[in-house]
Formats: structure tokens, C-alpha cells, sequence
């Protein structure tokens, strides 16, 4: 299988390496999408090895071919990574994955396909789910929610410094009538919004912080990289892709307190007394040459440990 046009796998190279993949191994792949990760994961594996690929998202499954689902190396699992650890014991396999692969947030086939109301950029229904079949709506969220609940939003996971003035605006024009589509939203945004963020649309993170909440993206990040610590075999590799500074502290904050495990700065321990989970191996970000190909890649970071022995 190749990954489709639409979607080029971020970090691909870098990630393979940080798996260290050994050929008769078995691997995660927590974020299928549309399986670039899962392609160049599988041409590394014998025929002894397993891959394990897991997304939430209905067009993701629907997206694996026949000729990968015919592969008895591979399994597909249609969920949550926040379930890492019930999902994998399902195959019997934990504490035996020799690696982890992550790569966070909304995939470039949900953002350019408007039904799915992840883009500012063109019309559709506001939705947002990753998972159309569960949880609520971006629309209906905006319609009920209080003013102060969609500013918090906006502040905590846009990170949006007019997020007062346009929660106000959300609320006030839902008297008149109820935000249905992106375009909708993403206009009246850019009516409240002053101008001068020059090459970012006024609706970037607002769009990205009710994006975020829906999904519950964060929370479901913080599950996945605890539940990972379950069923890593010693020396198993964990590779964190991340597009955005929430979710890589997040990453970055796990990573260093599972390799300081949990001791305080300034306690005074030997390092061999130091209970370490993970030791922490690279940072990588993306080529100049990649980000001319994959202009997605310039804001993603590639963090990567391994499990102690």
C-alpha cells in the first residue's frame, strides 16, 4: 500500500528510524489516517512481524485497502489511542510492543474535505468529530454552551488573545440565528478579530481550540502516553509527532518525568537510585527540503524514548 495524494506522511524517515524497528518486532501505529506511517512501518517487518493500526475516524477504515487487510501482518483496530492498552491487550500482546507511533491531531484528507467541518477555508456543516458517530457536535457545543465555557476554550487551546471578544460574538449572534457551517463561523471570527496577523486566517486558533475540545484531543493524548508505559516491552520505542505547543509540552513534560521518575530536581539520589521509565533519545523537526514538499511539516516535532529495560 502507498499513502494516498492527499496525505504525505510527516517526519516519515525520522520517525522509522526512532522505532529502531526490528524485523520480527510488533508496532503500533496509533494514528492510521490514511496509513503512510503504517506502509513504510510494514517494508521494515519480516513476515514474523505484526502491526497493530488504530483510528477513530470511519473514512480512515474505510480507507484501508484489501490488500493491506489480506496482509496477516496487519491488524486494524476502528477506536481511540486513549485505549492503547485495552486495545492491545485484545491481541494478547502487552508488555511485547517493540514500538509506538503517534502522530497528533487532524489529518490533512479531514481537513481538505469540507463535510467535515475541520476547515476554515471552505463551506461545510460544522462539525469537527473526528468521529462523526460519537460525542457533540461543533455546532451543537456553540449553540449551548455558555459564554464564559467557549471562552475558556478559546484561551486554553487556541491559545486566542481577542478569545473574549469573539466568544461575545458567538453568543450574541446566536440570538439571530445558529452557527451551522464553517464559513458562518470563520466570517464572523474574522468581523471581530482586528487585522494584522499577517499570513494566518483571524479563524486559525479558534477553530483549532473547538477542534480540540470536541475531541477531547489533550485529554485523549495524556491517556495514550500513560497507557503506552503498559504494554512497551523493555527497550520499546514511544515516537511523538505533535503539530502545535500543547501538545508537544504535553509530550515533552510526560517524557521528562518518566526518565526523571518523578524525583524532584535537588533530591539527592544517585542516578543509578533514580526509578527512570524512559530515557528520553531525540528531538527531531522537519527538513527545509521536506517542508518545500509538505509545507504541513514545518510546525511538527518529533519526540522519541524508549522504555527502560
Amino acid at each position: 500500500m502507498t499513502p494516498t495524494s492527499q496525505h504525505v506522511p510527516v517526519l516519515c524517515a525520522e520517525a522509522i528510524e526512532g522505532l529502531n524497528i526490528q524485523p520480527d518486532g510488533c508496532y503500533v501505529d496509533g494514528t492510521f489516517g490514511r496509513g503512510g506511517h503504517t506502509a513504510a512501518i510494514l517494508e521494515h517487518l519480516s513476515s514474523k512481524g505484526s502491526l497493530i493500526a488504530i483510528d477513530r475516524d470511519p473514512e480512515a477504515v474505510q480507507s484501508v485497502s484489501e490488500a493491506l487487510r489480506a496482509d496477516p501482518r496487519f491488524h486494524f483496530h476502528h477506536g481511540c489511542f486513549a485505549d492503547l492498552d485495552k486495545i492491545v491487550q485484545h491481541y494478547k500482546l502487552a508488555g511485547k510492543i517493540n514500538g509506538i507511533l503517534l502522530d497528533i491531531g487532524v489529518s490533512s484528507p479531514q481537513i481538505q474535505t469540507a463535510k467535515r467541518g475541520f476547515s476554515f477555508q471552505q463551506d461545510g456543516p460544522l462539525d469537527m468529530r473526528m468521529d462523526p458517530t460519537q460525542g457533540i457536535s461543533a455546532a451543537d457545543w456553540l449553540e449551548q454552551a455558555e459564554e464564559s465555557d467557549i471562552l475558556w476554550v478559546l484561551r486554553a487551546f487556541g491559545e486566542e488573545p481577542f478569545a473574549k471578544r469573539i466568544a461575545a460574538a458567538i453568543v450574541d449572534t446566536r440570538y439571530e440565528y445558529p452557527l451551522k457551517t464553517t464559513l458562518q463561523l470563520a466570517n464572523l471570527i474574522a468581523s471581530v478579530v482586528p487585522k494584522g496577523r499577517p499570513g494566518k486566517h483571524p479563524a486559525t486558533q479558534s477553530f483549532q481550540a473547538i477542534r480540540i475540545y470536541v475531541n477531547q484531543e489533550l485529554d485523549q493524548l495524556k491517556q495514550a502516553l500513560a497507557a503506552s508505559l503498559k504494554v512497551l516491552a523493555p527497550e520499546g520505542r514511544l515516537c511523538v509527532i505533535s503539530f502545535h505547543s500543547l501538545e508537544d509540552r504535553i509530550v515533552k513534560r510526560f517524557f521528562q518525568e518518566q526518565a526523571s521518575g518523578g524525583i524532584p530536581k535537588g533530591v539527592p539520589l544517585q542516578d543509578k537510585d533514580i526509578p527512570r521509565i524512559l530515557k528520553v533519545l531525540k528531538k527531531n523537526r522537519a527538513s527545509e527540503s521536506e517542508i518545500r514538499e509538505n509545507p504541513r511539516a514545518r510546525s511538527a516535532t518529533l519526540r522519541i524514548a524508549e522504555k527502560v529495560g
